[in-house]
């Protein structure tokens, strides 16, 4: 990575000779394969590799950015001075500029973050999976009708970041993904059932056959849903609608958010917000994690931040920029030009979700959200949803055209069970876990 690693500092060197005070530029390089199945054909094949120049200058406090792809001396000398001169036209910020110290870029031996079986899987193999999720989802019941698609993408990148402060760093991180979406025949309707696995390797995937059977079952699970009764009840959210939830939450303590009054936890940091089995973490070193990085957009090295302890909330989350306007320090949160999660989680209880379920005498197990509709500044949320009826710890029948209810600090105080199901398959992850109290408006 040494040739990238050059290209970044060449441009960072020439932006503060053009009369930057600050600059960073970030280059990546990022392979990419992506195809899909429908029936017994291919209906998607695309393979690229793209590679990008992202360059931030600060003049007098004053930021501009600007990104190109021609990397001909002539052609990046003249792209860096046009970012200079873009900035001297931008009104400064005091909190603007890059991180404080010289940072030194950290190792990422032990995080696991690439795996050559992504680039050395043949095409031709990647394929002949799309192909087999399809056949085996299609195969699983006679009423399995049609599909949104068979679909096995991966990702090769390489990240590179250099800055005028000194800091030089690079890693290299995989991914790759096989989902499948299996529609089952409801009389009139049509049931979609989709799941998914990923991973930083093919070899960690779960295997074709048990995606394409999980996906057949969460689409003829639902065969037969009628509407739950409008009552209040305890809640459960499986392991994917759960993270969207977490998703919420992370809205919540974004720095950016906070600094424009637009969070329900504003004030909040040290009071008891959730119940005590609510720990939610910020960790961008968990090894194989698909949200690790051994340093965040802004070169600053990333760790482990306990956002909630025991229910207690203890830190929002911050770049550099909202760090200095909010007095705390970064917390290796910087991406993309905002702020982002890491692997942020709700930590893991010692329970099964299936024992969740034994223990809930009435309850709704959501398996599907529809809509979107939260109040980010009193955390009032709502959801159209889909899943199954509970009565006396055992699943009764499938649960359609209903609506979940309530508040965010009431849900994350009212957790009262964490199953074990904890997998990190994107960067921000929950296992199934309990509420035990909300409001279900369905029929009469």
């Amino acid at each position: 990575m040494e040739a990238e690693l050059d290209l970044a500092r060449s441009a960072v060197d020439v932006a503060v000779r053009a009369g930057a005070h600050e600059a960073e530029a970030t280059f990546s390089v990022a392979r990419r394969f992506s195809t899909e199945a429908r029936d017994k054909e291919i209906t998607k094949l695309e393979q690229s590799v793209s590679r990008n120049l992202s360059l931030r200058v600060f003049v007098s406090g004053a930021k501009a950015t600007l990104a190109t792809s021609d990397f001909e001396a002539d052609s990046l000398a003249a792209f860096v001075r046009e970012a200079v001169d873009a900035a001297r036209y931008v009104a400064g910020d005091e909190f603007g500029g890059l991180p404080d110290l010289a940072l030194v870029a950290p190792s990422d031996a032990g995080l696991g973050m690439y795996s050559g079986d992504v680039t050395t899987r043949k095409a031709a193999s990647k394929i002949g999976d799309a192909l087999e999720l399809e056949s085996i989802a299609r195969a699983a019941d006679a009423r399995i009708v049609n599909s949104g698609g068979s679909r096995v993408l991966d990702t090769d990148a390489t990240i590179v970041l250099a800055n005028s402060n000194g800091f030089a760093g690079a890693y290299r991180a995989s991914s790759a993904l096989f989902a499948t979406s299996p529609i089952a025949q409801d009389g009139a309707n049509k049931l979609v059932g989709s799941y998914g696995t990923a991973s930083r390797s093919y070899g960690t995937l779960e295997a074709v056959g048990a995606v394409a059977a999980k996906a057949a079952h969460r689409a003829l699970g639902m065969i037969g849903a009628r509407k739950p009764p409008t009552m209040r009840c305890a809640v459960i959210f499986d392991r994917d609608v759960a993270a969207s939830v977490l998703g919420d939450i992370f809205a919540a303590i974004n720095a950016a958010n906070v600094s424009l009054g637009n969070s329900f936890l504003i004030g909040k940091i040290g009071e008891r917000v959730g119940s005590e089995l609510a720990t939610i973490v910020d960790d961008g070193r968990l090894p194989h994690a698909l949200g690790t990085s051994p340093f965040d957009a802004e070169g600053v090295p990333t760790g482990r931040n306990v956002v909630f302890e025991r229910g207690v909330l203890r830190t929002f989350l911050y770049d550099t920029y909202y760090g200095r306007k909010l007095g705390a320090a970064s917390t290796a949160n910087a991406a993309g030009g905002g702020i982002g999660p890491n692997n942020f989680y709700l930590e893991p209880g010692p329970g099964t979700p299936q024992e969740l379920i034994a223990s809930t005498r009435r309850g709704i197990l959501v398996m599907d959200t529809i809509g979107f509709a939260t109040e980010s500044v009193t955390g009032t949320y709502s959801r159209g949803a889909r899943g199954y009826y509970i009565e006396d710890g055992e699943i009764t029948h499938p649960v359609d055209e209903f609506t979940i209810a309530g508040n965010l600090v009431e849900m994350l105080a009212a957790i009262d069970a964490v199953a074990s199901d904890l997998v990190f398959d994107q960067p921000i992850v929950a296992p199934t876990f309990r509420v035990a109290e909300m409001t279900v408006s369905g029929g009469a």
